[in-house]
């Protein structure tokens, strides 16, 4: 639910366990920077498909518009990641912000991403905001 701000509150994260595949690792040894994003993507994708209505995730999809990620450690090959995804705040028109927080075996975040994602209408191709019925379901409230 939503404070006076704007920030949301209270919300359960949504999440999912990472185990680094040996086609993941680089040539330092561990996760590359580039299979994170793709795990940043999945986890959107999973909430998405576990927690939207169905006729929304008939009529929507939804595209990057900005990645801002921290790297602060990092996993190697059979090591696994918790990553913990949620939405902090309301929707800005067509824009919805998500976090999403890698967490290792010692219980430290790794790696933690603020993405920007863009509502499209699968009809017609074309932004469309996100009403309070689409976003309802991420953030803990009942419409």
């Amino acid at each position: 639910m939503a404070n006076g701000d704007g920030i949301i509150t209270k919300v359960t994260p949504f999440t999912r366990i990472f185990t680094a595949q040996p086609d993941d690792i680089d040539e330092l040894g561990h996760v590359n920077n580039a299979v994170w994003v793709r795990w940043i993507q999945d986890m959107a994708t999973s909430h998405w498909q576990a927690v939207a209505a169905p006729e929304h995730i008939a009529a929507y999809f939804w595209v990057v518009t900005r990645h801002e990620i921290d790297y602060r450690g990092n996993v190697g090959p059979g090591e696994s990641v918790t990553a913990n995804t949620w939405i902090e705040s309301e929707p800005k028109g067509a824009q919805f912000d998500r976090r999403v927080d890698f967490v290792d075996a010692a219980g430290k975040v790794i790696v933690r991403a603020n993405t920007t994602w863009a509502m499209i209408d699968k009809a017609t191709g074309r932004l469309v905001r996100v009403r309070p019925e689409v976003s309802a379901p991420f953030m803990g409230v009942d419409h």
